[in-house]
């Protein structure tokens, strides 16, 4: 079993900053890919951020300049800097990852979700 457990969500102010942190654990053989995406109430969950095992980084232009994706590959986690937020920024932010299991079994796995509301 591959668990990604999110932290760091909440409510906070336009302008503000907020960090997203997501931990990975369990049967992990490799992580490739991590990223983060959101969905906001009646709208398709959307990209936000991926950054692959070699560092490649990519943004939605939505975010871009104001937000920042990292990862420490020692402790299994990813991290989104939130800057600058904006009011339509608010939605559920979900950690994936693309992980290859101890069975050497690769696919996409999920965080439970973590609530970003950022108020005007």
């Amino acid at each position: 079993q591959v668990q990604l457990v999110e932290s760091g969500g909440g409510l906070v102010q336009a302008g503000g900053s907020l960090r997203l942190s997501c931990a990975a654990s369990g049967s992990i053989f490799t992580i490739n890919s991590m990223g983060w995406y959101r969905q906001a109430p009646g709208k398709q969950r959307e990209l936000v951020a991926t950054i692959s095992s070699g560092g490649a980084i990519n943004y939605a232009d939505a975010v871009k300049g104001r937000f920042t994706i990292s990862r420490d590959n020692a402790k299994n986690t990813v991290y989104l800097q939130m800057n600058s937020v904006k009011p339509e920024d608010t939605a559920v932010y979900y950690c994936n990852g693309r992980i290859r299991n101890r069975n050497l079994y690769t696919g996409d796995y999920w965080g439970q979700g973590t609530q970003v509301t950022v108020s005007s």
